[in-house]
Parts: structure tokens; C-alpha cells; sequence
């Protein structure tokens, strides 16, 4: 199976520039799960959405779906409603529907790795403890996608990691991080236009004091 995933993905390198982008925020459906940790990727692609005026939400694939243009490029922006320890199921079917290579897909999802209002992208790499990016490589056969890493900083005290991230956001970090999402989303349109690293270099790390 991996194999003929590889060739797949070899394939459809060819013309890339014909081909579109395919952004997947990673999260939990549900409205119980709408403003929590967790579901920062669903909220980044709620805010791409938003800039492009993005219309004609449907399901596709296990994720729902909605299709947009930026400057010329046609984007596919998702969010798989599989819960998340099972995204790579929706992420791999919908690589195979819109015939999406590699390098046009971008996963964006929290990290308890990185200090909270913290965004930083990468080309690939392990799962470093994320279950829904687990899920994708393990679907995929490949590690080889570009990331894009949301801080939501370690829990406080002894708390249950599981926990923490199924915590909704307090208003105050809700305040922090829609500074934080604009600055993702930044990236991400970046991304799509000028490459990842022309994005990485650009917007990794943490925001430039006030």
C-alpha cells in the first residue's frame, strides 16, 4: 500500500502548478470542541476562510470542505470530522479525490511543545506526540508534508495532557491567540504563494514585541 502511494504522490509532482492546495486544519467536530486547545487547526482554517471569502461548504471525504481562490491558486481548505485520532483517514482520501501532491499540502495543527501564541513551520518530521499527526503519516506512509505548528504551551501543574487540550481557550488567551491565528494565516497564504520557506523564514517563531 505504501509503495503505491508513493508512486502516487511521484506521479502527481508532474505540473504541480496545475494542481491545487490543500490546507487541513486538525481538531475534533462538535460544538463542545469548538473553542478548545485542540481545535486550533479548525479555528485556522475557519480564519483563511474568512479572508477569502470562502462559500460552498460541503462534505467530502470524511471533512468538510471548502474550496477558494488566492491570487490565481486554487485552495482546498479542511477540516476532517473523523475526531482526531483518526484525521489521516480524511486527509489521505482527500489527497487521492483532488489528486493533490505532496508539497500542496500543509497540516496545521496545536502543539504542546511550543510556548502558547507560538507558530512554527517545517517541512516534515515525526509526530512529536500529536495523534492526529500520527495518524496522518501512519495513513500515508510518509512524513514528508509541510506543518504548521500551533503553541498552546505544556499543561500547568501535574494536569493530564489529554485534559489540557480538550480545554476550552480562556477569554483572555482567546484575545492572544486571534493575533496568533492572523499571524498563521499569514503564513499559510504565504505558503501557497511564495513557498515554505520563504513562509518559514518569515513567520517562525514568536510574535515581535508590542
Amino acid at each position: 500500500m505504501i509503495e503505491k502511494l508513493s508512486t502516487f504522490f511521484k506521479a502527481e509532482t508532474i505540473m504541480t502548478d496545475t494542481l491545487p492546495f490543500l490546507i487541513i486544519g486538525l481538531g475534533n467536530p462538535g460544538r463542545e470542541y469548538t473553542q478548545t486547545r485542540h481545535n486550533i487547526g479548525f479555528m485556522l482554517v475557519d480564519r483563511v476562510c474568512g479572508r477569502l471569502n470562502a462559500r460552498g461548504m460541503k462534505m467530502q471525504s470524511k471533512a468538510i470542505v471548502i474550496t477558494a481562490q488566492q491570487e490565481g491558486e486554487k485552495l482546498i481548505l479542511a477540516k476532517p470530522q473523523t475526531f482526531m485520532n483518526l484525521s489521516g483517514q480524511a486527509i489521505q482520501g482527500l489527497i487521492h479525490f483532488y489528486k493533490v501532491p505532496l508539497d500542496h499540502v500543509l497540516v496545521a495543527h496545536d502543539d504542546l511543545d511550543l510556548p502558547f501564541c507560538t507558530i512554527r513551520m517545517r517541512p516534515g518530521g515525526g509526530a512529536g506526540g500529536q495523534k492526529g499527526v500520527k495518524s496522518t503519516i501512519d495513513q500515508l506512509g510518509t512524513a514528508d508534508f509541510a506543518r504548521l505548528r500551533l503553541g498552546i504551551d505544556r499543561p500547568p501543574g501535574r494536569m493530564d495532557a489529554a485534559a489540557y487540550v480538550l480545554q476550552e481557550f480562556t477569554p483572555k488567551e482567546l484575545q492572544a491567540d486571534s493575533e496568533t491565528l492572523d499571524r498563521a494565516a499569514d503564513a499559510a497564504q504565504t505558503w501557497v504563494n511564495e513557498g515554505l520557506n520563504a513562509a518559514m523564514n518569515k513567520f517562525n517563531g514568536s510574535p515581535e514585541p508590542k
